[in-house]
C-alpha cells in the first residue's frame, strides 16, 4: 500500500518564519512478561538512536492501523492496537536536501501478540524490549519520554482492537 505524505496540521514560528507541522503515526509496542511491563524500542536507520516504530499516515487505513503496519514493517510485531491515541510528540526530521521538517507524531498503543522472525526491515535496525523506566531514558524526545513513563497497559488493552490479520490487509 503506498504511503501518503503526512498532512500539514498546523503552523508555528521557527527562526522568524512559519513552517508547517507534518503528521506521522507511531506504535507504542508493549507486552507483559515475567519481568512486568515491557516497551519495545528500535533504532532509527539513519542516526541509530532509540525510537518507536513510526511513519507517514497511509491511504485507506486509520492512523492506528497505519501505526500497527509500521510496527510490523520495522520490528516484525503483530497485535491489538488502540484506535485512541495516547498523545503526540514532536521532533525535527532531517531531509536529504533542504531544511528539516517539523513533525508531530500521534502515538497509538499496540499490545504485542506475535513477534515475527522475518519482516520487511529485518536486519536494518536493533530491536530491544525495555522496562518503562529504561525505555523512557532511551528516547530523546521529552514528550515521548513522558508518554512512556505515564503509560498504563491496562488502559490500553481495554481500548485495543485486534490487528493480527495479515499485515497487508
Amino acid at each position: 500500500m503506498p504511503k501518503s505524505r503526512g498532512s500539514k496540521i498546523s503552523t508555528a514560528a521557527t527562526s522568524g518564519s512559519v513552517q508547517p507541522l507534518h503528521l506521522q503515526v507511531a506504535a507504542l509496542c508493549w507486552r507483559r512478561s515475567k519481568k512486568g511491563l515491557r516497551i519495545l524500542l528500535i533504532t532509527s536507520r539513519d542516526t541509530g538512536r532509540w525510537v518507536i516504530p513510526k511513519g507517514w499516515p497511509m491511504r485507506n487505513r486509520s492512523d492506528a492501523e497505519a501505526a500497527a503496519r509500521e510496527a510490523y514493517e520495522e520490528a516484525g510485531l503483530r497485535g491489538a492496537v488502540s484506535e485512541r491515541s495516547i498523545g503526540v510528540y514532536t521532533y525535527r526530521k532531517a531531509m536529504p536536501k533542504g531544511r528539516p521538517l517539523r513533525i508531530a507524531v500521534r502515538v497509538f498503543p499496540l499490545e504485542v501478540h506475535e513477534i515475527l522472525r522475518k519482516y520487511p526491515e529485518t536486519g536494518q535496525r536493533r530491536v530491544k524490549w525495555f522496562d518503562p523506566i529504561h525505555a523512557a531514558r532511551g528516547v530523546v524526545e521529552p514528550e515521548l519520554k513522558q508518554m512512556i513513563r505515564d503509560f498504563r497497559s491496562a488502559d490500553a488493552s481495554r481500548e485495543a482492537h485486534v490487528a493480527d490479520e495479515h499485515p497487508d490487509g
